[in-house]
């Protein structure tokens, strides 16, 4: 059974959330301490994290950075603010996705289904995946560059794979979405480049660039000879 920390101050709100997922066969906990949303996690050790971005003494972003320094755990933003600028605050410090309150039940279980799918239920084995000398380990979804592991979220790594598995070919947007969240139904553009990027400032900083060409108007492409 999936287990589900709901990091929410709104009483009526979490418990909304335990009942929904407990409907669903999902075990819950809510945080009690907002001082240390770290420790709750770690108590818990929670297969996926529904995250408030407004929280007392520090907000969403804070504890999503904190819990992104030890770990990959999917995690999903709530917020009352649907605006462009917080999706994309939360997609470059590490969230998996973003729902707006107040939030259609059926939207927001789809999308844990999802990510919890891509994240524990994905075991197909990719063959030796490699480009510009780095090599991408299926098994645990990190990146072996010139012998250093470098940790990658899950939507770096599934970009990266679908791109690699298509070497030399232009991979589309809707392709990539596909990959990414299994159906394009609730994935805005804008997501899938602030994704893109990250990964790109990922390998940059390990000495990687230029490897993720875009193909304006159509897709991305790792060429034949990297």
């Amino acid at each position: 059974m999936y287990r589900v920390l709901i990091v929410e101050d709104d009483r009526g709100i979490a418990q909304g959330l335990t009942e929904l997922l407990s409907a669903w066969g999902f075990e819950s906990r809510c945080a009690e301490n907002f001082r240390d949303i770290l420790a709750e996690f770690r108590a818990y050790a929670p297969h996926l994290v529904l995250l408030d971005v407004a929280l007392p003494c520090f907000d969403g972003y804070h504890w999503c950075q904190t819990i992104r320094r030890e770990s990959q755990t999917p995690i999903v933003f709530l917020t009352s603010a649907g605006d462009r600028m917080n999706l994309v605050m939360a997609m470059n410090l590490g969230g998996d996705d973003f729902i707006s309150k107040p939030f259609d039940s059926s939207v927001l279980m789809a999308k844990l289904q999802a990510i919890l799918r891509r994240a524990y239920d994905y075991t197909a084995m990719a063959p030796r995946l490699e480009a510009a000398g780095a090599v991408l380990r299926a098994q645990d979804g990190t990146l072996e560059i010139q012998g250093n592991r470098v940790e990658l979220t899950k939507n770096e790594f599934r970009i990266l794979l679908t791109l690699l598995q298509r070497k030399g070919q232009i991979v589309s947007r809707e392709t990539l979405m596909e990959a990414l969240w299994d159906t394009d139904a609730f994935v805005d553009d804008n997501t899938l480049t602030v994704n893109v990027n990250r990964l790109r400032k990922t390998l940059a900083a390990n000495g990687i660039e230029n490897l993720i060409l875009t193909r304006h108007g159509i897709g991305y492409l790792i060429p034949e000879d990297a």
